[in-house]
């Protein structure tokens, strides 16, 4: 069974990972954990925390408790009053005014008025899917979180993937850094890791955060473009901020427009602290790898898929789940002795900065499986509440600048977004261990506070609430020594701001660096203002003078002299910096294929092609002229998925033709089929066809004539279905062929 239909199971894989721990990994499982205290007394556990190693149930009953079912039921007000005409307002006589007591239309139009909360100021448009989260070995010696230090035990979480700039009806493959934010529900309360698929960020200080969103999204007179980039203002802002040079190259590259959320890596961004429970500290950066790898979209492909598909993203996702091909991920740590903090000639709270894998390497420490999609998307996506100060004994920040402003900030948004200070209370937001304090009233207050003591310390209850020590489990902050006058500065350990950038730019492959090139000359190309462009390419030749000069050649204008620079740190490239250079698995689960038929096919060949490919986890599409059935050409019929029309190419991963004279021959006179072949050409597809196949090939222009049994680029051709079978898979399995010169393609 594939790894990513294996959600709960341990792999072969799984076991060799774990040798990483040494004889620090020893499974502590079997260990007795003490349970909470109140007064020298258990505390009431309406929840119980699960065995370790145990099936996770416990936020899914959670949030059960919430979940209701309309269908069936009768149809009531908010009250619980049956209604009896839902279709008709109370009016004075049969064609007289509408009456202001009808108190059944006041309560359901007053309920769709407000509706609507204000959407996030960025990450607004978003999916998200419930999961678990299993580590492979105990992390004790690192961290005394339990979650972590516990070998074998699963933790419930919930995950959101998000765009940034746009707004919640953009579309999901616009060009943007994808946030990939978890929440932990652990025995000892939520724990949240909020980064994104990219490691390093545009700024170093929160309080420039404010004026990058300003200069990113829609321009303040006429609120264009959406979420795009390619305008005045943000490229005005980039170009005087050259510390989001490094930042700029990640955007720029495919990395900003991943195939799916189940194929792009997620970051914790920020260098974070663990702690173990003898109190020594050690710094972490934090790692989700995915186990489909890493792959991303064609410019022109994700371009189209906006306006085609641009639920794309949110619709892979959750197919995948619906579909039992769970998206996997393994959280890896780098991680770094305080005593090595200066040697990597950067300032590791720098958030604008990576430590190369080749450096520190990712040590993989667990597995995270999404498998079930929420039941609301309100509810459950819209409602929940990250904050990177939501942490848990043993995990801790650090004084990463732009970190402690988020530190403010999560909190401060979802006071206005969620309506008050009790979002905490929203089923998706509340822990599954038993929380107790005096905080109390205000907007959407649930929990009913039984006594008249709300403040501590008291005499009156008894027992009353209590502080849990450090060494019982309460979360204390990492004692750092701190010093230093009061000032507003920047520490120069932040001032080189082109090393790393050049670094990922030689880390790319020649195809990723010209998609590099693409993505700038297409984005500058829409700056309407010379000298924002100038100052660009002057940034940029501080990080290569080819790539600025082939920028620079497209926008018509000179090479200009490089803006000034502080340090030129040479690295090595890093392949694990480059989506192709850092290899992939060479599977096909969760791939869709199309197949180009109609009536008139090889529908026996047309079978062994599809029955291989689905063997092998594909999801395989008959997209036809026509719904209904199709008549093969040996009497037999083809059930018919979707319409080609309706279906475009960029929504598929591969295409196969079947053979068959007249449904070829009908193909070549369909134009949507035509262009479906060029397209996924032009877009670097696999494409496999069969026998008579060959002929829309042709006409597509995809290729003139071929031997019968052949395979170039990417597309295989041949006359025998299984030999078929086995080279298209392998081609489809290379994800895309990015060596096919499809310039002149005309789709």
């Amino acid at each position: 069974m594939p790894t990513s239909q294996n959600p709960g199971g341990n792999t072969p894989a799984d076991a060799s990972r774990r040798r990483f721990l040494g004889t620090a990994g020893v499974t502590t499982a079997g260990a007795v954990v003490a349970p909470m205290m109140v007064n020298n007394a258990p505390a009431a556990q309406p929840t119980l925390p699960p065995a370790a190693g145990s099936a996770i149930t416990n936020k899914a009953e959670d949030l059960a408790r919430e979940t209701s079912v309309d269908a069936g039921q009768a149809l009531t007000t908010n009250q619980g009053v049956k209604i009896a005409d839902n279709q008709n307002t109370l009016k004075a006589g049969l064609r007289g005014p509408s009456l202001l007591e009808d108190q059944l239309f006041r309560e359901k139009m007053t309920s769709f008025d407000h509706e609507r909360i204000p959407e996030r100021v960025v990450h607004a448009r978003g999916a998200a899917a419930h999961g678990v989260f299993e580590t492979y070995g105990s992390l004790a010696h690192l961290t005394k979180a339990n979650f972590l230090a516990v070998g074998g035990k699963k933790t419930p979480v919930f995950v959101r993937f998000s765009t940034v700039a746009g707004s919640r009806g953009s579309a999901d493959t616009a060009r943007d850094v994808r946030g990939f934010a978890v929440k932990f529900y652990t025995d000892e309360g939520n724990h949240d890791l909020v980064g994104n698929n990219i490691p390093v960020f545009f700024i170093q200080d929160a309080i420039k955060f404010p004026d990058l969103v300003h200069a990113a999204k829609p321009e303040a007179d006429r609120e264009i473009p959406q979420a795009s980039t390619a305008h005045d203002t943000f490229w005005d802002f980039i170009s005087l901020m050259p510390e989001s040079t490094h930042m700029v190259m990640w955007i720029m590259s495919d990395r900003a427009i991943p195939r799916s959320y189940q194929m792009m890596e997620g970051f914790g961004v920020h260098t974070f602290r663990m702690i173990n429970a003898h109190g020594t500290s050690r710094f972490v950066k934090f790692h989700w790898k995915p186990l489909k790898g890493v792959h991303g979209l064609a410019w022109d492909e994700a371009q189209k898929l906006g306006g085609k598909d641009p639920d794309f993203h949110r619709r892979d996702l959750a197919d995948a789940i619906a579909a039992k091909d769970f998206p996997q991920w393994e959280l890896g740590l780098q991680v770094i002795e305080e005593s090595d903090a200066d040697r990597f000639g950067f300032d590791l709270l720098d958030a604008t900065k990576l430590i190369p894998e080749e450096l520190v390497p990712v040590q993989p420490v667990g597995k995270l499986t999404l498998n079930r999609n929420p039941d609301n998307y309100f509810a459950e996506t819209e409602q929940v509440a990250f904050h990177t100060g939501n942490l848990v004994p043993g995990i801790d920040v650090t004084d990463d600048p732009l970190l402690q402003g988020r530190m403010f900030s999560y909190v401060d948004t979802q006071l206005t977004r969620l309506g008050g200070p009790n979002f905490h209370e929203i089923p998706i937001n509340r822990p599954i261990c038993p929380f107790h304090n005096l905080q109390r009233d205000g907007f959407h207050r649930q929990t009913i506070a039984k006594g008249r003591v709300n403040y501590e310390p008291s005499s009156i209850d008894v027992p009353p609430i209590q502080e849990v020590p450090a060494a019982r489990g309460g979360f204390s902050s990492y004692p750092e020594p701190v010093s230093g006058v009061k000032l507003r500065h920047r520490s120069e350990t932040f001032a080189d701001h082109y090393s790393q950038a050049t670094l990922f730019w030689q880390s790319q492959t020649k195809v990723e660096q010209q998609h590099i090139i693409e993505a700038l000359q297409f984005e500058l190309g829409k700056v309407t203002v010379p000298a924002v462009r100038l100052r660009m390419l002057s940034n940029l030749v501080n990080v290569d003078r080819d790539l600025a000069a082939k920028v620079a050649e497209v926008l018509g204008v000179p090479v200009p002299a490089a803006s000034p620079r502080v340090g030129n740190k040479r690295y090595a490239p890093s392949p694990a910096l480059s989506m192709i250079a850092r290899g992939n698995p060479k599977a096909i689960v969760g791939r869709k294929i199309a197949i180009l038929a109609t009536d008139g096919v090889d529908g026996a060949g047309l079978q062994v092609v599809k029955a291989e490919l689905t063997k092998a986890g594909a999801v395989v599409k008959v997209l036809a002229p026509h719904l209904g059935t199709l008549r093969s050409a040996g009497g037999g019929s083809v059930s018919v998925d979707e319409l080609i029309v309706t279906m475009p190419s960029v929504v598929f991963d591969a295409v196969f033709i079947p053979g068959g004279g007249a449904s070829v021959t009908a193909l070549k006179a369909y134009g949507n089929a035509v262009h479906f072949v060029s397209e996924a050409y032009k877009h670097s597809k696999a494409i496999g066809a069969l026998g008579e196949g060959r002929e829309l090939l042709a006409a597509a222009g995809v290729l003139g004539t071929m031997p019968a049994s052949s395979t170039a680029a990417g597309v295989s051709t041949a006359s025998d279905a299984a030999a078929l079978a086995r080279t298209f898979i392998s081609d489809i399995a290379v994800h895309r062929h990015w060596e096919r010169a499809t310039k002149a393609m005309p789709a």
